[in-house]
């Protein structure tokens, strides 16, 4: 009697979500995001802090329009659908809720879970703004302030990044990758934008020593906020890009 071979499968893992990355090449599209937000938001946030703290709601404003422009250059020579709206707006709604219901754990939140999720499933220009809304909508709850500028444009950068490094195929739909750039979006990303950050709110006269001083003091936190984020996206992704998959399939949303 022959006996059948059984044939070991590689020890590679699986994706979560069956939509393979694609690499593009940027578009122009794209390129006029980057001018926006590398540029332009930059430059809005250092005006604002000439001008004044108590600017900080118009300066949010501004950047929360800037952040729209990208946006609506997704559909070029249509107008947006209501339902594709409506997407946008319950995920920065579900960001804003689970902010709001880790409200006892400091930086313990799932924000930058789902803006890396709705990056993945809109790409880089809706992660943008969908960063942006939560910070500015969430903190209408958690006190709105000189930080919330910098922190729309902290989540806002997040999305992004994670929009176009999924596109160019350096973003895996594994947990292993989604998680490795989750923890590590929050240190070189948020916290290297929200920590000096903390400082400009006082003084404008930075220094080696109190830059070295503020990322020391705010690691700690943004462990946190990064092991909170690798768990959110251990346990969201899978259900979340499913789902926004099928919803994209079926009304035909937000094609890159």
């Amino acid at each position: 009697m022959s006996q059948k071979k059984l044939a070991l499968k590689p020890s590679v893992e699986v994706p979560i979500w069956h939509e393979p990355a694609r690499k593009k090449a940027i578009s122009k599209r794209t390129k006029a995001a980057l001018v926006i937000l590398l540029l332009l938001v930059p430059i809005v946030i250092y005006f604002g802090i000439r001008i004044g703290d108590r600017q900080y709601l118009v300066i949010s404003l501004i950047l929360l329009f800037l952040s729209m422009l990208p946006f609506f250059m997704i559909f070029e020579d249509r107008k947006p659908q209501a339902r594709e709206l409506i997407v946008i707006a319950v995920l920065v709604a579900l960001a804003v809720a689970g902010r709001g219901a880790f409200f006892m754990l400091p930086q313990f939140k799932p924000v930058a879970a789902i803006v890396i999720i709705s990056a993945i499933s809109f790409g880089p220009e809706t992660g943008f703004l969908v960063g942006c809304l939560t910070a500015l909508v969430s903190n209408m709850f958690f006190s709105q302030g000189p930080w919330t500028p910098w922190q729309m444009f902290a989540f806002g950068m997040i999305g992004f990044i994670a929009g176009l490094f999924y596109r160019f195929g350096w973003l895996k739909t594994t947990r292993i990758s989604l998680c490795t750039f989750g923890f590590f979006s929050i240190f070189l990303i948020y916290g290297l934008i929200m920590n000096p950050a903390s400082l400009l709110m006082f003084t404008t006269n930075l220094t080696k020593e109190s830059l070295l001083a503020v990322f020391i003091s705010g690691a700690p936190m943004d462990l946190v906020h990064a092991i909170s984020t690798v768990v959110f996206l251990a346990v969201l992704a899978k259900p979340f890009l499913e789902k926004l998959a099928r919803i994209k399939k079926k009304y035909g949303l937000i094609e890159e």
